[in-house]
């Protein structure tokens, strides 16, 4: 062979082992493009700590309040509709491969809780119960009605619900109003809590302005709740709180006491702070502090354990908007806070002051991994640790 076909020959295998490498690179580029679900939203804005990453787990109007039941099905709740929703991941995959609406007609069915095989459902003024449901999501059977005495009143009525340690369903009952005095009717501003047939109803805490989300401390087995601080006081007070409940009884302030110690303009000369157990941490101001939980699992860096992460709505009247974002409260073994910090935020653009998205509520998967629910932008995101 001559030294010039020589030359042709290698300079044609130089070009086909290069198109083998942008082929094997564009193979390799292809498996990891993002799943077609994740490039729906702009979950690049989403900042997370080191090692975890953000994906679509499914899409579901309205999303808010959430419950997983022992089967791995989740449970979603509804404000602005009137309907609930059965969230089902067949394959495994961390992606929902249905959505079933099991309930519709309802009034602002929030707040959902799974039990023995039961799914409870928060209306503004009753809770219903939908009797093995699982075995019937196709054709959902007649709700029964558990109780039905709680307010009508439309303005903070929408309700969390769960069940405690004790077995008993946790339910608050909001106030009427920005601020007001409602002694004629004791069960305003407060969580009460009943058996799961709807006998033995009482008030557990009192002086609560509006908590759309509780939790048990998994060690504990104590209550903690988050409140939304009162408005028209200017954008940067009173802050949303956090409080550890662990009897019933306990007064927490509202209306006479905000944060622990603003007094209130108009009722604060009736009652002092000093009456009022204060809040173990005050969040942000007006940042809508909604669903909490502990986290109990296994796949975050071990110091997350036990710790309470709280989903924030964000603020609707506040000058400079405040929130939209996921934070942490590390919790002490003596129920003390050991500050207070941002996990997960990007849903707010802080240039523009627009947001794509608002945070409900955080549950657990049983790998350890959290979803949260989105009643903006209308899906249940996953957040994962990859290391």
């Amino acid at each position: 062979m001559s030294a010039k076909k020589i030359a042709l020959s290698l300079a044609l295998l130089a070009v086909a082992c290069g198109n083998a490498h942008h082929i094997s690179q564009d193979t390799a580029n292809t498996s990891q493009e993002p799943h077609p679900l994740d490039k729906k939203y702009p979950l690049h804005t989403i900042k997370l700590p080191p090692g975890f990453t953000i994906s679509i787990f499914a899409e579901v109007n309205n999303a808010r309040s959430m419950c997983l039941s022992p089967s791995g099905i989740l449970y979603v709740g509804n404000r602005q509709g009137d309907k609930v929703y059965a969230v089902i991941d067949r394959d495994k995959d961390f992606r929902a491969d249905e959505v079933k609406v099991i309930a519709s007609g309802l009034d602002m069915p929030n707040g959902v809780a799974f039990r023995n095989g039961s799914l409870y459902v928060a209306e503004v003024s009753r809770i219903l119960r939908f009797d093995n449901i699982e075995a019937n999501l196709d054709n959902p059977p007649k709700p029964v009605v558990v109780y039905d005495k709680f307010p009508k009143d439309k303005h903070h009525g929408w309700k969390f619900i769960a069940f405690g340690p004790d077995g008993k369903l946790y339910v608050p009952v909001g106030a009427p109003c920005n601020i007001c005095e409602r002694l004629d009717n004791p069960v305003y501003s407060t969580i009460t809590r009943l058996n799961p047939d709807g006998t033995g109803f009482e008030i557990y805490a009192h002086g609560v302005r509006n908590s759309v989300g509780f939790t048990w401390h998994p060690v504990t087995g104590d209550l903690w709740f988050t409140s939304n601080g009162r408005d028209m006081m200017g954008d940067d007070i009173p802050g949303d709180v956090l409080h550890h409940a662990p009897r019933p009884g306990m007064h927490f302030g509202y209306p006479y006491c905000h944060q622990g110690n603003i007094p209130d303009p108009e009722f604060g000369k009736k009652r002092p702070c000093s009456d009022f157990t204060p809040p173990t941490q005050v969040l942000g101001p007006h940042v809508a502090a909604l669903g909490c939980r502990f986290y109990t699992g296994d796949m975050f860096p071990a110091s997350y354990k036990n710790q309470l992460f709280i989903a924030e709505h964000g603020s609707w009247n506040r000058s400079k908007k405040i929130g939209y974002r996921i934070t942490l409260v590390r919790i002490t073994p003596d129920n003390r806070s050991a500050g207070y910090e941002v996990f997960a935020e990007g849903w707010l653009n802080q240039a523009t002051d627009e947001a794509w998205g608002r945070p409900v509520d955080v549950q657990f998967l049983p790998d350890g991994s959290m979803l949260v629910s989105d009643d903006k932008a209308n899906v249940i995101y996953r957040i994962a640790y990859k290391g």
